[in-house]
């Protein structure tokens, strides 16, 4: 890992200056989570968020190379009954967090840019933290607070406490064990309902809607955030469908679909059947990177502690390199 992105870093130094013209795809699909200027202990170790500034410089670089679209003139572009002046972006945030309605939202409307945001049902009006929030308050309050608790070390099946250690294995418990986590929570004692009382990680439901109204897109991230190649076929679908039985049921988007983590690993059975509702589209996180399945999108991660433009630089400069072994484009069985 530390090579490749040795070698990335090498060959984005020849890479030309207008993004416009090097960038090889005709749209460009940047994904964020939160926006914050303060720590949140359950996004601070699986999330490397942006401050507002930062966040705003990006929408500035990306502004120069990109023409931001909305929803519906994404679909009509690639329908090819909407012609941009440059190369369009899509602007994309996942997990329906708060963050995005105090603090990046004011931004959007300032600058006029669109942006859609995947929710997962089952965390709005903050009813529960998500298998990977719960993680990173957990561990942010085991560091603060030094515990020792000797169960906790039985549940990790550890002998070293060093925070390394601890992290890794806090943070590699899956969705499917994540009940181990509510167990070490109250072992360290952390109150997960009263955290999701105060902090409010989530929006609710009238600031859904309150950003359906001002125009911005609310779509489907899943019910509750499990990663898909984890999940059998048929809850795969499960999964799917009732996050978009929520959307429907209060007029938010059900045309589109961004996988939880990631869609590797996802088979073509799926898209087979999902492509069969009211679905136009689907994302995953793959970066520059075309699909064997023309109608699933890959998106650009942008919490990476660099600027927008370093990040599609390096993400240019990657397809390239893929592309000399004919590896830039995902094929799915």
């Amino acid at each position: 890992m530390v090579l490749k992105k040795k070698i990335i870093r090498f060959a984005t130094k020849f890479q030309e200056r207008d993004l416009e013209k090097s960038f090889q795809l005709d749209y460009c699909i940047p994904v964020y989570h939160s926006v914050s200027d303060v720590d949140l202990a359950h996004l601070k170790h699986v999330v490397n968020y942006k401050n507002v500034q930062d966040f705003e410089k990006d929408l500035d670089e990306m502004s120069r190379f990109f023409q931001f679209v909305t929803w519906e003139e994404f679909k009509d572009f690639h329908a090819g009954t909407f012609k941009a002046e440059k190369k369009i972006a899509l602007l994309t945030f996942d997990d329906g967090l708060s963050e995005f309605y105090f603090n990046a939202v004011p931004v959007l409307l300032r600058k006029g840019i669109y942006a859609i945001n995947f929710i997962n049902p089952k965390f709005v009006d903050n009813k529960e933290l998500m298998f990977r929030a719960k993680a990173s308050l957990i561990l942010e309050k085991i560091i603060a607070t030094n515990s020792r608790n000797p169960e906790i070390f039985k549940l990790l099946d550890i002998s070293d406490f060093a925070e390394k250690t601890l992290k890794q294995k806090i943070l590699k418990i899956p969705f499917e064990k994540q009940k181990i986590l509510d167990q070490i929570a109250d072992l360290a004692e952390v109150d997960l309902e009263e955290y999701v009382k105060t902090q409010k990680p989530y929006m609710n439901l009238e600031q859904l809607k309150s950003l359906n109204r001002q125009g911005f897109g609310i779509s489907n991230h899943g019910w509750d955030h499990p990663l898909y190649k984890d999940l059998t076929l048929k809850e795969q679908i499960e999964n799917t469908q009732k996050g978009a039985e929520f959307l429907k049921e209060n007029q938010f988007l059900t045309d589109g679909f961004a996988f939880p983590f990631t869609d590797f690993g996802v088979g073509n059975s799926f898209f087979d059947q999902i492509f069969q509702h009211e679905y136009d589209c689907t994302f995953g996180t793959a970066g520059i990177k075309l699909d064997s399945v023309t109608k699933n999108f890959q998106r650009i991660p942008m919490e990476n502690g660099k600027s927008a433009s370093q990040t599609l630089k390096e993400e240019v400069a990657y397809f390239n390199l893929k592309k000399m072994i004919n590896r830039n484009q995902i094929v799915r069985k």
